[in-house]
């Protein structure tokens, strides 16, 4: 059986760096961070005070009441990213066969906002008995973002989300990318979206020492490779693409971004939080995705790192590129986004697969910020290219997206530049 080609036809992003993906992505190349005081609740009594929020949000530009009280946070997230790359894909879905297009969108938690309104109250409450909203489930689990898009646009096709916490997006676009190529539906709405920016959420990551408590400097919070991190910032938003099969989107003529050309999945199967020290898993988790594309290490560009800022995974991840790729390591570049949105947890795998495109397009790297000379790790090969504090033109055929998620879920994504 020969195995179709996918490519990338569509875009859209609500990110802590701008509310769409062109203000993303010129946020990103100007290398400004979205971290800021937490405004979503109040904070005053946590060890961490802010994070990375999606700002200048107003629902009701995009619902009405009603709609919008029936949707988590992240379920709208979802939705509005959902429709830019819907929009700028240019699908008509007036003519197209809409048994053949499919829904795969995640999130690594879900509905927590949903969850902690409904269970606070009823634990405030019992002696009144059972008092929950019946949107209650229905606006909590992690797979209704998807159902929502479907049923907005009619899309019948495979349709569920994947949950692998901040690898589930990858895990969606590799999933997508594979039942298209097989032949199992003509285009997918993938990506991923978060909202996490809760008095649970903050709480629970602060309980296990796992995000930053620089509450004194937001901004620069967020600095991977540095040896002065000290955890992950929070993020939120949502990012989508349209996945689509080559000989379909050029039939009707479709703007072509890039090629999607393989991927790859592993496991630790070392720690429920932590990466394996060596990065055995990332190591196996590009070597597959390298094999899936058919391709030889020396033949990728651009990596965009999971680089979450956390004392352990800034040290194993570059131990696994330089084993898996060699001396070649030393011409790569290299850049972790997250320095800049924070961490988007289930929709980091798609916002930055979409900055992986966009590169890409622009023939530019994203920059690492908030590094600063003297601040080196002595476990950290700085003789890498990690695109320091500035973006740098270079060329870039290749790019590569790394993410790996609690309970040592890894996942990667390889991308071309788009030729016939």
């Amino acid at each position: 059986m020969e195995l179709k080609r996918v490519v990338v036809t569509g875009l859209g992003a609500l990110s802590p760096m701008g509310n769409n993906v062109n203000e993303t992505w010129e946020s990103a190349i100007a290398g400004k961070s979205g971290a800021r005081p937490i405004t979503l609740f109040d904070s005053s009594l946590f060890k961490t005070q802010f994070a990375c929020e999606v700002k200048d949000f107003d629902v009701l530009e995009h619902f009405d009441r009603k709609e919008a009280r029936r949707l988590d946070r992240y379920s709208q997230l979802a939705i509005v990213a959902a429709k830019e790359a819907i929009e700028d894909s240019g699908l008509d879905f007036e003519k197209e066969n809409l048994d053949k297009i499919g829904v795969i969108f995640s999130a690594g938690i879900g509905g927590i906002q949903t969850f902690e309104e409904e269970v606070g109250y009823y634990a405030k409450n019992k002696e009144k008995g059972p008092r929950f909203n019946p949107f209650f489930i229905p606006k909590m689990i992690a797979d209704i973002a998807t159902g929502h898009i479907s049923m907005i646009y009619g899309l019948r096709g495979p349709n569920y989300a994947t949950v692998s916490a901040c690898a589930s997006s990858t895990h969606a676009i590799s999933d997508a990318y594979n039942l298209i190529r097989l032949g199992k539906a003509n285009a997918f709405v993938t990506g991923g979206a978060e909202a996490a920016i809760t008095e649970a959420g903050v709480g629970g990551f602060n309980a296990m020492h796992a995000i930053s408590t620089r509450n004194d400097s937001p901004e620069t919070a967020s600095r991977p490779f540095s040896k002065s991190r000290d955890g992950f910032v929070m993020g939120e938003g949502a990012a989508s693409l349209i996945l689509e099969e080559y000989e379909h989107a050029k039939a009707r003529g479709a703007k072509i971004y890039a090629e999607v050309i393989g991927t790859g999945m592993s496991a630790d199967a070392y720690h429920l939080t932590a990466s394996h020290p060596d990065g055995d898993g990332a190591k196996l988790v590009m070597r597959n995705a390298l094999e899936d594309a058919e391709m030889q290490p020396e033949e990728i560009d651009y990596i965009n790192l999971h680089g979450t800022s956390t004392p352990v995974g800034d040290i194993s991840e570059p131990k696994a590129v330089l084993d898996v790729f060699g001396e070649h390591s030393y011409k790569l570049s290299l850049s972790s986004t997250k320095s800049m949105t924070g961490h988007l947890l289930g929709a980091a795998g798609a916002i930055e697969a979409l900055f992986c495109v966009l590169s890409i397009r622009d023939q530019i790297v994203p920059p690492t910020i908030n590094f600063e000379e003297g601040d080196e790790d002595p476990e950290i090969d700085y003789n890498l290219n990690f695109t320091f504090n500035k973006p740098q033109k270079r060329e870039i055929n290749t790019a590569l997206s790394n993410t790996f998620g609690f309970g040592g879920h890894n996942a990667t994504v390889i991308f071309r530049k788009y030729t016939e």
